[in-house]
Protein backbone atom coordinates (compact mmCIF):
# COMPACT_ATOMS: atom_id res chain seq x y z
CA UNK A 1 0.00 0.00 0.00
CA UNK A 2 1.24 3.47 -0.82
CA UNK A 3 2.21 5.92 1.84
CA UNK A 4 1.63 9.65 1.65
CA UNK A 5 0.57 11.32 -1.57
CA UNK A 6 0.23 8.67 -4.24
CA UNK A 7 -1.01 11.30 -6.72
CA UNK A 8 2.44 12.82 -7.09
CA UNK A 9 3.82 9.31 -7.61
CA UNK A 10 1.34 8.71 -10.40
CA UNK A 11 2.39 11.91 -12.17
CA UNK A 12 6.01 10.77 -11.85
CA UNK A 13 5.06 7.37 -13.22
CA UNK A 14 3.46 8.96 -16.29
CA UNK A 15 6.58 11.04 -16.98
CA UNK A 16 8.84 8.02 -16.46
CA UNK A 17 6.74 5.95 -18.86
CA UNK A 18 7.13 8.62 -21.54
CA UNK A 19 10.88 8.62 -20.93
CA UNK A 20 10.98 4.83 -21.34
CA UNK A 21 9.20 5.13 -24.68
CA UNK A 22 11.83 7.62 -25.90
CA UNK A 23 14.75 5.49 -24.63
CA UNK A 24 13.37 2.32 -26.18
CA UNK A 25 13.06 4.12 -29.52
CA UNK A 26 16.56 5.65 -29.33
CA UNK A 27 18.41 2.41 -28.58
CA UNK A 28 16.41 0.15 -30.89
CA UNK A 29 18.44 -1.75 -33.46
CA UNK A 30 17.57 -1.03 -37.13
CA UNK A 31 16.41 -4.58 -37.76
CA UNK A 32 13.70 -4.65 -35.11
CA UNK A 33 10.09 -5.04 -36.20
CA UNK A 34 7.78 -2.12 -36.85
CA UNK A 35 5.47 -3.71 -34.26
CA UNK A 36 7.65 -2.12 -31.57
CA UNK A 37 7.13 1.32 -33.12
CA UNK A 38 3.40 0.71 -33.10
CA UNK A 39 3.43 -0.29 -29.42
CA UNK A 40 5.46 2.76 -28.45
CA UNK A 41 3.08 5.07 -30.31
CA UNK A 42 0.02 3.50 -28.70
CA UNK A 43 1.60 3.85 -25.24
CA UNK A 44 2.55 7.51 -25.68
CA UNK A 45 -0.92 8.24 -27.08
CA UNK A 46 -2.65 6.55 -24.14
CA UNK A 47 -0.45 8.50 -21.72
CA UNK A 48 -1.44 11.75 -23.42
CA UNK A 49 -5.13 10.79 -23.27
CA UNK A 50 -4.82 9.96 -19.55
CA UNK A 51 -3.10 13.26 -18.76
CA UNK A 52 -5.67 15.42 -20.57
CA UNK A 53 -7.74 15.49 -17.40
CA UNK A 54 -6.22 16.43 -14.06
CA UNK A 55 -7.65 16.32 -10.56
CA UNK A 56 -9.15 19.45 -9.08
CA UNK A 57 -7.48 21.01 -6.05
CA UNK A 58 -10.11 19.45 -3.80
CA UNK A 59 -9.64 15.71 -3.26
CA UNK A 60 -12.78 13.74 -4.27
CA UNK A 61 -14.43 11.94 -1.36
CA UNK A 62 -15.11 8.26 -1.94
CA UNK A 63 -16.77 5.78 0.43
CA UNK A 64 -15.96 2.12 -0.29
CA UNK A 65 -17.28 -1.04 1.36
CA UNK A 66 -17.40 -3.76 2.44
CA UNK A 67 -14.95 -6.13 4.03
CA UNK A 68 -11.27 -6.89 3.94
CA UNK A 69 -8.82 -9.72 4.40
CA UNK A 70 -5.20 -10.74 4.16
CA UNK A 71 -4.20 -12.06 0.75
CA UNK A 72 -1.52 -14.75 0.70
CA UNK A 73 -0.22 -14.82 -2.87
CA UNK A 74 1.54 -17.95 -4.09
CA UNK A 75 2.24 -19.85 -7.28
CA UNK A 76 -0.82 -22.08 -7.64
CA UNK A 77 0.84 -25.11 -9.22
CA UNK A 78 3.67 -25.02 -6.67
CA UNK A 79 1.16 -24.99 -3.81
CA UNK A 80 -0.83 -27.95 -5.15
CA UNK A 81 2.40 -29.88 -5.65
CA UNK A 82 3.47 -28.96 -2.11
CA UNK A 83 0.37 -30.59 -0.58
CA UNK A 84 0.74 -33.61 -2.87
CA UNK A 85 -2.43 -32.99 -4.87
CA UNK A 86 -2.06 -34.69 -8.27
CA UNK A 87 -3.71 -33.28 -11.42
CA UNK A 88 -7.22 -34.60 -11.88
CA UNK A 89 -8.41 -36.35 -14.99
CA UNK A 90 -11.84 -34.77 -14.66
CA UNK A 91 -12.10 -30.94 -14.61
CA UNK A 92 -15.40 -30.04 -12.96
CA UNK A 93 -17.18 -26.95 -11.67
CA UNK A 94 -18.11 -26.93 -7.97
CA UNK A 95 -20.05 -24.16 -6.26
CA UNK A 96 -17.90 -24.66 -3.16
CA UNK A 97 -15.03 -26.94 -2.14
CA UNK A 98 -15.57 -29.80 0.30
CA UNK A 99 -12.44 -31.90 -0.20
CA UNK A 100 -9.09 -32.12 -2.01
CA UNK A 101 -10.55 -33.97 -5.02
CA UNK A 102 -13.03 -31.15 -5.62
CA UNK A 103 -10.23 -28.61 -5.26
CA UNK A 104 -8.23 -30.37 -7.98
CA UNK A 105 -11.27 -30.63 -10.26
CA UNK A 106 -12.26 -27.00 -9.77
CA UNK A 107 -8.71 -25.67 -10.22
CA UNK A 108 -8.27 -27.65 -13.46
CA UNK A 109 -11.65 -26.41 -14.76
CA UNK A 110 -10.55 -22.76 -14.64
CA UNK A 111 -6.77 -23.20 -15.02
CA UNK A 112 -6.73 -24.49 -18.61
CA UNK A 113 -8.77 -21.62 -20.15
CA UNK A 114 -7.08 -19.12 -17.82
CA UNK A 115 -10.32 -17.86 -16.27
CA UNK A 116 -10.42 -16.10 -12.89
CA UNK A 117 -12.43 -17.81 -10.17
CA UNK A 118 -13.07 -17.64 -6.43
CA UNK A 119 -14.48 -20.42 -4.27
CA UNK A 120 -15.49 -20.92 -0.64
CA UNK A 121 -13.79 -23.86 1.10
CA UNK A 122 -16.25 -25.39 3.52
CA UNK A 123 -13.64 -27.85 4.86
CA UNK A 124 -11.69 -26.04 7.61
CA UNK A 125 -9.05 -28.77 7.83
CA UNK A 126 -8.29 -28.58 4.11
CA UNK A 127 -8.11 -24.80 4.17
CA UNK A 128 -5.76 -24.81 7.17
CA UNK A 129 -3.54 -27.29 5.34
CA UNK A 130 -3.42 -24.96 2.34
CA UNK A 131 -2.56 -21.94 4.51
CA UNK A 132 0.23 -23.76 6.34
CA UNK A 133 1.71 -25.04 3.09
CA UNK A 134 1.57 -21.52 1.65
CA UNK A 135 3.55 -20.14 4.57
CA UNK A 136 6.36 -22.58 3.76
CA UNK A 137 6.61 -21.71 0.08
CA UNK A 138 9.44 -19.45 -1.09
CA UNK A 139 8.43 -16.13 -2.62
CA UNK A 140 4.99 -16.05 -1.00
CA UNK A 141 3.64 -12.55 -0.48
CA UNK A 142 1.20 -11.11 2.03
CA UNK A 143 -0.94 -8.07 1.29
CA UNK A 144 -4.12 -6.32 2.32
CA UNK A 145 -6.85 -7.90 0.23
CA UNK A 146 -10.53 -7.72 -0.56
CA UNK A 147 -12.31 -5.69 -3.23
CA UNK A 148 -12.98 -2.69 -1.00
CA UNK A 149 -9.45 -2.26 0.45
CA UNK A 150 -7.81 -2.75 -2.96
CA UNK A 151 -10.08 -0.17 -4.60
CA UNK A 152 -9.54 2.15 -1.63
CA UNK A 153 -5.77 1.88 -1.98
CA UNK A 154 -5.92 2.70 -5.68
CA UNK A 155 -8.25 5.65 -5.22
CA UNK A 156 -6.19 7.09 -2.37
CA UNK A 157 -3.07 6.83 -4.52
CA UNK A 158 -4.90 8.62 -7.33
CA UNK A 159 -5.81 11.62 -5.16
CA UNK A 160 -9.03 10.73 -3.30
CA UNK A 161 -9.95 10.84 0.38
CA UNK A 162 -11.50 7.47 1.21
CA UNK A 163 -13.82 6.08 3.87
CA UNK A 164 -13.25 2.32 3.90
CA UNK A 165 -15.76 -0.07 5.43
CA UNK A 166 -13.79 -3.10 6.58
CA UNK A 167 -12.37 -4.97 9.56
CA UNK A 168 -8.58 -5.19 9.88
CA UNK A 169 -5.94 -6.18 12.38
CA UNK A 170 -3.97 -3.28 13.91
CA UNK A 171 -0.82 -4.20 11.95
CA UNK A 172 -2.55 -3.99 8.59
CA UNK A 173 -4.58 -0.90 9.44
CA UNK A 174 -1.31 0.89 10.20
CA UNK A 175 0.00 0.47 6.64
CA UNK A 176 -3.07 1.92 4.92
CA UNK A 177 -2.67 5.30 3.23
CA UNK A 178 -3.06 8.37 5.42
CA UNK A 179 -5.92 9.30 3.07
CA UNK A 180 -7.96 6.23 4.09
CA UNK A 181 -10.21 6.31 7.15
CA UNK A 182 -11.39 2.89 8.34
CA UNK A 183 -14.94 2.26 9.50
CA UNK A 184 -15.15 -1.18 11.06
CA UNK A 185 -14.17 -3.40 13.94
CA UNK A 186 -10.58 -4.27 14.81
CA UNK A 187 -9.97 -8.02 14.48
CA UNK A 188 -7.04 -9.90 15.93
CA UNK A 189 -7.16 -12.72 13.36
CA UNK A 190 -8.23 -11.42 9.93
CA UNK A 191 -9.65 -13.74 7.33
CA UNK A 192 -7.07 -15.16 4.94
CA UNK A 193 -7.62 -15.53 1.21
CA UNK A 194 -5.25 -17.73 -0.77
CA UNK A 195 -4.41 -16.38 -4.22
CA UNK A 196 -3.19 -19.19 -6.46
CA UNK A 197 -1.53 -17.25 -9.30
CA UNK A 198 -0.26 -18.81 -12.52
CA UNK A 199 1.42 -17.35 -15.63
CA UNK A 200 0.41 -17.87 -19.23
CA UNK A 201 1.80 -21.22 -20.41
CA UNK A 202 1.99 -22.70 -16.89
CA UNK A 203 1.44 -26.46 -16.82
CA UNK A 204 -0.19 -28.77 -14.29
CA UNK A 205 -0.16 -32.35 -15.49
CA UNK A 206 -1.86 -32.40 -18.89
CA UNK A 207 -3.23 -28.87 -18.48
CA UNK A 208 -1.66 -25.69 -19.88
CA UNK A 209 -2.95 -22.22 -18.95
CA UNK A 210 -3.98 -20.16 -21.98
CA UNK A 211 -3.41 -16.89 -20.10
CA UNK A 212 -2.14 -15.64 -16.75
CA UNK A 213 -4.78 -15.52 -14.04
CA UNK A 214 -5.58 -16.67 -10.50
CA UNK A 215 -7.75 -19.11 -8.58
CA UNK A 216 -8.82 -17.82 -5.15
CA UNK A 217 -9.97 -19.88 -2.17
CA UNK A 218 -11.15 -18.67 1.23
CA UNK A 219 -12.92 -19.85 4.35
CA UNK A 220 -14.26 -16.48 5.49
CA UNK A 221 -16.36 -16.11 8.62
CA UNK A 222 -16.37 -12.29 9.02
CA UNK A 223 -16.94 -10.81 5.57
CA UNK A 224 -20.06 -12.81 4.63
CA UNK A 225 -21.87 -11.09 7.52
CA UNK A 226 -20.88 -7.59 6.31
CA UNK A 227 -19.37 -7.09 9.76
CA UNK A 228 -18.33 -3.48 9.12
CA UNK A 229 -21.70 -2.34 7.74
CA UNK A 230 -23.01 -0.75 10.95
CA UNK A 231 -19.90 1.35 11.61
CA UNK A 232 -19.66 2.23 7.91
CA UNK A 233 -23.27 3.41 7.93
CA UNK A 234 -22.68 5.65 10.95
CA UNK A 235 -19.50 7.29 9.64
CA UNK A 236 -20.99 7.71 6.19
CA UNK A 237 -23.54 10.21 7.51
CA UNK A 238 -20.87 12.86 8.12
CA UNK A 239 -18.57 11.90 5.25
CA UNK A 240 -20.74 13.22 2.36
CA UNK A 241 -19.06 11.23 -0.45
CA UNK A 242 -18.97 12.15 -4.11
CA UNK A 243 -18.98 8.43 -4.88
CA UNK A 244 -20.16 5.36 -2.97
CA UNK A 245 -18.66 2.01 -4.05
CA UNK A 246 -19.82 -1.46 -3.02
CA UNK A 247 -17.88 -4.68 -3.65
CA UNK A 248 -16.85 -7.89 -1.95
CA UNK A 249 -20.34 -9.39 -1.78
CA UNK A 250 -19.06 -12.60 -3.39
CA UNK A 251 -17.99 -13.53 0.15
CA UNK A 252 -21.67 -14.41 0.65
CA UNK A 253 -21.55 -16.86 -2.26
CA UNK A 254 -22.39 -20.42 -1.15
CA UNK A 255 -21.95 -19.43 2.51
CA UNK A 256 -24.13 -21.47 4.92
CA UNK A 257 -26.35 -18.70 6.30
CA UNK A 258 -29.35 -19.39 8.47
CA UNK A 259 -32.67 -18.89 6.70
CA UNK A 260 -33.34 -15.21 6.10
CA UNK A 261 -29.91 -13.98 7.28
CA UNK A 262 -28.51 -13.11 3.87
CA UNK A 263 -31.66 -11.37 2.70
CA UNK A 264 -31.76 -9.26 5.87
CA UNK A 265 -28.15 -8.19 5.42
CA UNK A 266 -28.65 -7.25 1.76
CA UNK A 267 -31.89 -5.44 2.56
CA UNK A 268 -30.00 -3.30 5.05
CA UNK A 269 -27.28 -2.61 2.49
CA UNK A 270 -29.92 -1.72 -0.09
CA UNK A 271 -31.51 0.73 2.34
CA UNK A 272 -28.12 2.37 2.88
CA UNK A 273 -27.61 2.79 -0.86
CA UNK A 274 -31.12 4.08 -1.46
CA UNK A 275 -30.68 6.75 1.22
CA UNK A 276 -27.57 8.22 -0.41
CA UNK A 277 -27.77 11.69 -1.96
CA UNK A 278 -28.90 11.87 -5.61
CA UNK A 279 -25.67 13.78 -6.26
CA UNK A 280 -23.61 10.80 -5.05
CA UNK A 281 -22.70 8.27 -7.70
CA UNK A 282 -23.20 4.64 -6.62
CA UNK A 283 -20.95 1.98 -8.18
CA UNK A 284 -21.32 -1.78 -7.74
CA UNK A 285 -18.34 -3.97 -8.57
CA UNK A 286 -19.28 -7.44 -9.76
CA UNK A 287 -17.32 -10.58 -8.91
CA UNK A 288 -17.32 -14.34 -9.40
CA UNK A 289 -20.82 -15.47 -8.35
CA UNK A 290 -22.20 -19.01 -8.73
CA UNK A 291 -25.00 -18.97 -6.12
CA UNK A 292 -28.20 -18.22 -8.04
CA UNK A 293 -30.07 -17.45 -4.83
CA UNK A 294 -27.52 -14.80 -3.90
CA UNK A 295 -27.56 -13.34 -7.41
CA UNK A 296 -31.34 -13.13 -7.25
CA UNK A 297 -31.13 -11.22 -3.98
CA UNK A 298 -28.51 -8.87 -5.44
CA UNK A 299 -30.63 -8.17 -8.52
CA UNK A 300 -33.61 -7.40 -6.31
CA UNK A 301 -32.06 -5.62 -3.33
CA UNK A 302 -28.72 -4.05 -4.32
CA UNK A 303 -28.18 -3.53 -8.05
CA UNK A 304 -31.28 -1.33 -8.54
CA UNK A 305 -29.64 1.32 -6.32
CA UNK A 306 -26.41 1.52 -8.36
CA UNK A 307 -26.06 3.77 -11.40
CA UNK A 308 -22.60 2.40 -12.29
CA UNK A 309 -21.47 -1.21 -12.75
CA UNK A 310 -17.98 -2.68 -13.22
CA UNK A 311 -17.13 -6.26 -14.25
CA UNK A 312 -14.87 -8.50 -16.31
CA UNK A 313 -15.47 -10.68 -19.37
CA UNK A 314 -16.67 -13.61 -17.19
CA UNK A 315 -19.04 -11.60 -15.02
CA UNK A 316 -20.74 -9.75 -17.90
CA UNK A 317 -22.34 -12.79 -19.59
CA UNK A 318 -23.12 -14.25 -16.17
CA UNK A 319 -25.17 -11.20 -15.12
CA UNK A 320 -26.74 -10.88 -18.55
CA UNK A 321 -27.84 -14.52 -18.52
CA UNK A 322 -29.61 -14.06 -15.18
CA UNK A 323 -31.35 -10.87 -16.33
CA UNK A 324 -32.62 -12.80 -19.34
CA UNK A 325 -34.09 -15.45 -17.05
CA UNK A 326 -31.50 -18.14 -17.75
CA UNK A 327 -29.04 -19.92 -15.48
CA UNK A 328 -25.65 -18.71 -14.29
CA UNK A 329 -22.84 -19.09 -16.82
CA UNK A 330 -19.92 -20.46 -14.82
CA UNK A 331 -17.29 -20.23 -17.56
CA UNK A 332 -17.27 -17.95 -20.61
CA UNK A 333 -14.71 -17.15 -23.29
CA UNK A 334 -11.72 -15.61 -21.44
CA UNK A 335 -10.64 -13.79 -24.62
CA UNK A 336 -13.85 -12.46 -26.20
CA UNK A 337 -13.96 -10.28 -29.32
CA UNK A 338 -14.76 -6.59 -28.97
CA UNK A 339 -18.01 -6.94 -30.93
CA UNK A 340 -19.25 -9.72 -28.63
CA UNK A 341 -18.58 -7.70 -25.49
CA UNK A 342 -20.17 -4.54 -26.90
CA UNK A 343 -23.33 -6.45 -27.87
CA UNK A 344 -23.52 -7.90 -24.36
CA UNK A 345 -22.98 -4.46 -22.82
CA UNK A 346 -25.76 -2.91 -24.91
CA UNK A 347 -28.12 -5.72 -23.92
CA UNK A 348 -27.23 -5.36 -20.23
CA UNK A 349 -27.66 -1.58 -20.38
CA UNK A 350 -31.11 -1.95 -21.97
CA UNK A 351 -32.30 -4.69 -19.60
CA UNK A 352 -31.20 -2.94 -16.41
CA UNK A 353 -32.79 0.33 -17.47
CA UNK A 354 -35.97 -1.43 -18.58
CA UNK A 355 -36.23 -2.94 -15.11
CA UNK A 356 -35.84 0.57 -13.68
CA UNK A 357 -38.60 1.92 -15.94
CA UNK A 358 -40.89 -1.00 -15.12
CA UNK A 359 -40.40 -0.41 -11.39
CA UNK A 360 -41.40 3.23 -11.79
CA UNK A 361 -44.05 2.95 -14.52
CA UNK A 362 -46.93 3.67 -12.14
CA UNK A 363 -45.37 6.86 -10.81
CA UNK A 364 -44.60 10.01 -12.76
CA UNK A 365 -41.16 10.66 -11.28
CA UNK A 366 -37.80 11.79 -12.55
CA UNK A 367 -34.79 9.52 -12.48
CA UNK A 368 -33.49 10.93 -9.20
CA UNK A 369 -36.73 12.01 -7.56
CA UNK A 370 -37.11 11.03 -3.92
CA UNK A 371 -40.02 8.73 -4.78
CA UNK A 372 -38.15 6.90 -7.57
CA UNK A 373 -37.45 3.21 -6.98
CA UNK A 374 -33.73 2.77 -7.51
CA UNK A 375 -31.62 4.53 -10.14
CA UNK A 376 -31.15 4.15 -13.88
CA UNK A 377 -27.88 2.65 -15.06
CA UNK A 378 -25.79 5.45 -16.56
CA UNK A 379 -22.30 3.92 -16.55
CA UNK A 380 -21.08 0.43 -17.45
CA UNK A 381 -17.36 -0.50 -17.48
CA UNK A 382 -16.11 -3.90 -18.68
CA UNK A 383 -12.42 -4.79 -18.36
CA UNK A 384 -10.90 -7.64 -20.35
CA UNK A 385 -7.35 -8.80 -20.91
CA UNK A 386 -7.15 -7.19 -24.37
CA UNK A 387 -9.26 -4.03 -24.02
CA UNK A 388 -11.36 -1.72 -21.87
CA UNK A 389 -14.93 -0.79 -22.88
CA UNK A 390 -17.30 1.73 -21.33
CA UNK A 391 -20.87 2.90 -21.93
CA UNK A 392 -21.84 6.25 -20.38
CA UNK A 393 -25.23 7.94 -20.72
CA UNK A 394 -24.97 11.34 -22.38
CA UNK A 395 -25.76 14.17 -19.97
CA UNK A 396 -25.17 11.99 -16.88
CA UNK A 397 -22.91 12.90 -13.98
CA UNK A 398 -20.03 10.79 -15.33
CA UNK A 399 -17.45 12.88 -17.19
CA UNK A 400 -14.14 12.47 -19.07
CA UNK A 401 -15.00 9.06 -20.50
CA UNK A 402 -12.19 8.97 -23.07
CA UNK A 403 -9.50 9.81 -20.51
CA UNK A 404 -11.03 7.41 -17.98
CA UNK A 405 -10.89 4.49 -20.41
CA UNK A 406 -7.27 5.34 -21.26
CA UNK A 407 -6.39 5.45 -17.56
CA UNK A 408 -8.09 2.10 -16.95
CA UNK A 409 -6.09 0.58 -19.81
CA UNK A 410 -2.77 1.88 -18.47
CA UNK A 411 -3.64 0.80 -14.93
CA UNK A 412 -4.10 -2.78 -16.14
CA UNK A 413 -0.44 -2.85 -17.17
CA UNK A 414 0.82 -0.96 -14.12
CA UNK A 415 -0.88 -3.34 -11.71
CA UNK A 416 -0.12 -6.64 -13.43
CA UNK A 417 3.52 -5.69 -14.08
CA UNK A 418 3.81 -4.23 -10.55
CA UNK A 419 5.27 -0.90 -11.66
CA UNK A 420 4.06 2.67 -12.12
CA UNK A 421 6.40 2.93 -15.10
CA UNK A 422 5.19 1.16 -18.23
CA UNK A 423 8.04 -0.59 -20.03
CA UNK A 424 7.16 -1.20 -23.71
CA UNK A 425 9.59 -4.14 -23.82
CA UNK A 426 7.38 -5.93 -21.27
CA UNK A 427 4.05 -5.39 -23.03
CA UNK A 428 2.19 -6.46 -26.14
CA UNK A 429 -1.06 -5.65 -27.93
CA UNK A 430 -3.43 -8.57 -28.47
CA UNK A 431 -6.45 -6.52 -29.55
CA UNK A 432 -7.13 -6.81 -33.29
CA UNK A 433 -5.93 -4.07 -35.64
CA UNK A 434 -9.58 -3.23 -36.27
CA UNK A 435 -12.81 -4.29 -34.59
CA UNK A 436 -16.47 -4.45 -35.47
CA UNK A 437 -18.83 -2.41 -33.27
CA UNK A 438 -21.32 -5.31 -33.29
CA UNK A 439 -21.62 -8.95 -34.30
CA UNK A 440 -24.54 -7.99 -36.57
CA UNK A 441 -23.83 -8.40 -40.27
CA UNK A 442 -22.71 -5.20 -41.97
CA UNK A 443 -21.65 -3.47 -38.75
CA UNK A 444 -19.05 -0.72 -38.94
CA UNK A 445 -15.41 -1.64 -38.38
CA UNK A 446 -13.15 0.75 -36.49
CA UNK A 447 -9.38 0.63 -37.04
CA UNK A 448 -7.00 0.83 -34.09
CA UNK A 449 -5.20 4.11 -34.74
CA UNK A 450 -1.85 4.24 -32.97
CA UNK A 451 -2.01 8.03 -32.48
CA UNK A 452 -5.63 7.91 -31.26
CA UNK A 453 -6.03 4.46 -29.70
CA UNK A 454 -9.17 5.30 -27.70
CA UNK A 455 -12.19 5.02 -29.99
CA UNK A 456 -15.39 6.80 -28.91
CA UNK A 457 -18.73 7.16 -30.68
CA UNK A 458 -22.39 7.92 -29.90
CA UNK A 459 -25.30 5.50 -30.02
CA UNK A 460 -28.88 5.92 -28.77
CA UNK A 461 -28.65 7.89 -25.51
CA UNK A 462 -25.07 6.92 -24.63
CA UNK A 463 -21.42 7.15 -25.63
CA UNK A 464 -19.19 4.08 -26.08
CA UNK A 465 -15.40 4.20 -25.65
CA UNK A 466 -12.97 1.34 -26.29
CA UNK A 467 -9.22 1.30 -25.58
CA UNK A 468 -6.58 -1.40 -26.13
CA UNK A 469 -4.65 -2.77 -23.17
CA UNK A 470 -0.87 -3.00 -23.19
CA UNK A 471 -0.86 -6.56 -21.91
CA UNK A 472 1.95 -7.18 -19.42
CA UNK A 473 4.24 -10.02 -20.51
CA UNK A 474 6.19 -10.32 -17.24
CA UNK A 475 3.39 -10.83 -14.73
CA UNK A 476 3.91 -9.77 -11.14
CA UNK A 477 0.29 -10.21 -9.96
CA UNK A 478 -3.13 -10.63 -11.57
CA UNK A 479 -5.18 -10.66 -8.34
CA UNK A 480 -6.76 -7.28 -7.67
CA UNK A 481 -6.45 -6.30 -11.30
CA UNK A 482 -10.14 -5.66 -11.86
CA UNK A 483 -10.45 -3.64 -8.65
CA UNK A 484 -7.49 -1.44 -9.55
CA UNK A 485 -8.72 -0.96 -13.11
CA UNK A 486 -12.29 -0.09 -12.08
CA UNK A 487 -11.11 2.29 -9.37
CA UNK A 488 -8.73 4.09 -11.72
CA UNK A 489 -11.46 4.51 -14.33
CA UNK A 490 -13.85 5.96 -11.76
CA UNK A 491 -11.35 8.52 -10.43
CA UNK A 492 -11.46 10.72 -13.52
CA UNK A 493 -15.26 10.55 -13.81
CA UNK A 494 -16.37 11.92 -10.42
Amino acid sequence: MEQGSGFSLMKYGTAASLAMVLLAYWFRSPGESGLDDRLDTVLSSLLRAESKVGMNNARPRVAIGLGGCVDVIVDGVTLLNKIGLPPTGQPLHHDYIENADQLAQSFAYFFAPGAASERFVINDTLFSQLVEASRELPNNRWAIGGNAPVMAGRMASEGCDVLLGGSFSPDFADILSQHITVAGNVVEEPDIHLILEYPSGATWGQYTARRANRYIVHSDDHNPYLASLQDFEVKLQDFHPDLLVVGGLQMMDSFPFQRGEREALLSRLGSLLSSSSPRTGVHFEMASFVDEGLMGDLLRLVLPHANSLGMNEQELPNLLSLLRGSNITVLSDPNPRVATVLDQMRALYRLVNQRYRDANEDSDVGAYAASAKGRPLTRLHVHTLAFQAMIVTRGSQWKNTMSAVAKASLTANRHVCGSLDIDPSKARLIMDESFSVSSKEGSQRIPLEETRPVSCWDEDDYEICVAPVLVCTEVYQTAGGGDNISAAGLVLQI
